[in-house]
């Protein structure tokens, strides 16, 4: 097991290097810049066109509301990575890895706009008449048969990753806080993640999409708030937090405490890399659940599915690494939840940690839902409908072998899988980009049903 984790840890050293961190920056950046800003200049806009989305228009189409499309992505997104994630990003990158991660978001939002706009625009419609979509599709559609290994190799990977991803590292999580915390067997706490998948992810996207629209704002506000009272029993300290933050993003972080120092090359691999892991920009994953709700064009999809990217990494995540710094916990030494939950807790003495113990419960069960709808479109696109059922079963089997097994390799595997799906993703982007262009000004102005004038598209 030592020498899979040694051999894990140099294919991290690759795959994240800067080429990666260059393609998925870039890409980003490239999208804003052609884009001429739109997705920042129309983040109000993403957001009323999301508390619209709750109900579409009558001629939509699609199997679920906009709202619930995107409330999916966030159980999906709005996970481990946010707790454990932000702080291992922070234990390994130091302070200054937060700055990266929020630049990976802002240019991650024209990433993520991109990437729903060509799933609706592409998306199609299996023989039980449900909207399917996601990179797979567009790479098929968009790009022609030339291509469609592309496609494939996107499936594959998303397909394998989101027993990783979205499914085992979550149980696992949720086992090792419930039992830390609170004392829980992790085959009682095994059994409990395996009826809830059940419970949810047998009944597909419908059921999903209905249990994420109740849950998801729900654990988001309670997760802040909670956040926010730290935060504002330091209120003093907040503004050195964010210079902590941003010294570290350009400058080396000493060594203090118990943390052993980082270089800015550890901060932007770091940051970077927990980002996309806690967001998912790049890797192509929200245009699946938006290609299934119902909206009257892929500009209105697009950027009601940004703003998935800016509540997960601007809000969620800027508050867990907030109240990381300004606890001092960072030179703790800790990594992963358990720095969280020290940050937490010596702020909120008896309560931080089980605050953080249940936000890991909840956080990370809602993303098993959803990557459960993702890992189900990626076999589909492989396989065929016929192995839908199967899949819902096998799912749920995985969800509890994940909190009885040990893990110690997880973290390393799911940051592969991550920037093997990414790759094929961000080829298509860059190469359809034009269609993205196309579709903006074509749709923009009647999207946003405003007097004002429409942000340049170059």
């Amino acid at each position: 097991m030592t020498d899979l984790a040694n051999w894990l840890g140099a294919v991290n050293s690759f795959v994240w290097g800067p080429a990666m961190l260059v393609l998925i920056l870039g890409t980003g950046l490239f999208l804003q810049l052609r884009l001429g800003l739109m997705p920042l200049r129309n983040i109000g806009a993403g957001f009323r066109l999301m508390w619209a989305g709750r109900r579409p228009s009558g001629d939509a189409i699609g199997d679920i509301t906009p709202f619930a499309a995107l409330m999916t992505c966030l159980c999906a997104t709005v996970g481990v990575g946010n707790i454990a994630g932000v702080a291992t990003a922070i234990a390994l990158g130091g302070p200054g890895a937060v700055f990266w991660m929020w630049m990976t978001a802002l240019v991650g939002m024209a990433t993520k706009y991109a990437e729903v706009v060509l799933a609706v625009h592409y998306r199609e419609f299996d023989e039980r008449g449900h909207a399917i979509g996601g990179p797979m599709y567009a790479i098929k559609n968009g790009l022609g048969a030339r291509w469609a290994w592309l496609g494939t190799a996107f499936a594959l990977f998303g397909g394998l990753a989101g027993f990783g991803i979205g499914n085992m590292v979550q149980s696992n999580t949720t086992a090792s806080a419930l039992g830390n915390t609170f004392g829980l067997d992790s085959t009682v706490v095994g059994v409990g993640i395996f009826v809830a998948t059940a419970a949810v992810t047998l009944g597909g996207i419908r059921r999903i999409g209905a249990v994420a629209n109740q849950l998801a704002p729900f654990m988001i506000v309670a997760y802040v708030a909670a956040a926010a009272v730290v935060l504002i029993s330091h209120a003093a300290d907040v503004p050195a937090a964010f210079g902590t933050i941003f010294k570290g993003a350009f400058s080396p972080t000493a060594a203090v405490g118990g943390f052993t120092g980082a270089a800015v090359m550890a901060a932007i691999r770091f940051g970077v890399a927990r980002g996309i892991f806690s967001n998912e920009a790049g890797l192509g994953t929200a245009g699946i659940a938006q290609a299934a709700g119902r909206s009257v064009g892929p500009v209105q999809s697009g950027l009601i599915g940004m703003m998935g990217t800016f509540i997960d990494t601007i809000v969620v995540c800027t508050m867990t690494a907030l109240v990381i710094v300004v606890s001092g916990a960072w030179q703790s030494g800790e990594t992963g939840a358990v720095l969280t939950q020290l940050a937490f807790e010596s702020s909120l003495p008896g309560l931080g940690g089980g605050i953080v113990a249940i936000s890991v419960t909840v956080f990370a069960v809602t993303t098993i839902f959803g990557w459960a709808y993702y890992g189900e479109r990626c076999w589909q696109y492989l396989l065929g409908a016929r192995v839908i059922v199967p899949y819902r079963v096998l799912w749920c089997i995985a969800a509890f072998l994940g909190a009885v097994t040990q893990l110690d390799f997880a973290w390393q595997l799911a940051d592969t899988l991550n920037a093997l799906m990414a790759v094929p993703n961000l080829i298509a982007l860059l190469a359809l980009s034009p269609v993205v262009v196309q579709l903006t000004r074509e749709q923009l102005a009647d999207t946003l049903v405003q007097r004002a004038p429409e942000p340049a598209v170059r």
